[in-house]
């Protein structure tokens, strides 16, 4: 019985101590409040995957600042990606649950639960891996961007460095690539189809949607409760013909509550900036 005391003794130890080794080890993602990142840890891993196989790879990446960001894209990727982004500090406990009860009835690891600020974690420090200590350690890392940093600043940073195709990273280069237009010129299925491919980028290209991700669209449009303005008729159109006709304009819902804006604006965009 002592023998079996020790052991159990000298295993809490050695489980405290690699406990408190990850975290002191952890990145310090305090920089990013007023830094924006150059690089993430899927860039290097693809770069790595690239050499491996022996062709030739180049990251396509063009940072934009918060309020250049379409709001129907920003909203797209909340309706899809994180609900509540706005209300939880960074790990959603009701959606893991309901992760581990699906995954459990499967039988197999098939919805794994992150938060828009745990998928940045990954994204910047880690990989795509389903070790349970990678995911603890996305945890940790995930707590420390919300405390550091504002719910603007975590989309700003996620929304510009996520892969959003082979050797594509953020909003602004998808949208040129996949649309020819900056990412400020989204319109509400083009952004629907941006924030279904997130699911597997490499995969799902919104220049050439598959059946699946035109699914995906129309269910992501449903949830932005995206109505289409009426076509103007003789009896509302401009008395004046000569005179300048606007556009109409389409109202964004906005169900979720929206942070406030940076004391200082966005770095690398010296000037105020609004959300």
């Amino acid at each position: 019985m002592k023998r079996i005391g020790r052991a159990i003794a000298l295993l809490g130890v050695a489980g405290f101590s690699y406990i408190a080794y990850i975290y002191l080890t952890l990145p310090d993602v305090r920089s990013l409040a007023t830094t924006n990142p150059t690089s993430t840890a899927f860039m290097r891993i693809r770069e790595a995957e690239a050499r491996a196989e022996g062709r030739k790879f180049a990251i396509r990446q063009q940072w934009i600042a918060y309020r250049q960001i379409s709001p129907l894209l920003r909203r797209a990727v909340i309706v899809t990606e994180d609900a509540a982004f706005f209300d939880h500090d960074g790990i959603d406990l009701n959606e893991i649950k309901a992760s581990m009860e699906r995954n459990w009835e499967e039988g197999q690891f098939l919805r794994g639960g992150s938060t828009i600020t745990q998928q940045l974690a990954k994204n910047l420090y880690l990989s795509e891996s389903k070790n349970p200590m990678r995911k603890v350690v996305e945890l940790l890392i995930a707590r420390r961007l919300e405390a550091a940093l504002t719910k603007q600043r975590i989309l700003e940073i996620y929304l510009n460095m996520i892969e959003w195709g082979d050797g594509i990273f953020g909003c602004e280069a998808a949208a040129r690539v996949y649309f020819g237009k900056s990412c400020s010129a989204l319109g509400y299925e083009e952004a629907a189809l941006m924030a279904g491919a997130i699911i597997n980028p490499r995969v799902h290209s919104p220049a050439h949607p598959t059946k699946r991700l035109l699914r995906r669209q129309q269910i992501i449009l449903r949830r932005m409760q995206f109505k289409p303005p009426a076509p103007a008729t003789p009896a509302t159109a401009p008395a004046n013909e000569s005179a300048p006709v606007e556009t109409p304009v389409i109202p964004v819902p906005q169900p979720f509550p929206q942070p406030p804006p940076p004391a200082n604006g966005s770095p690398g965009n010296p000037s105020p900036q609004s959300p």
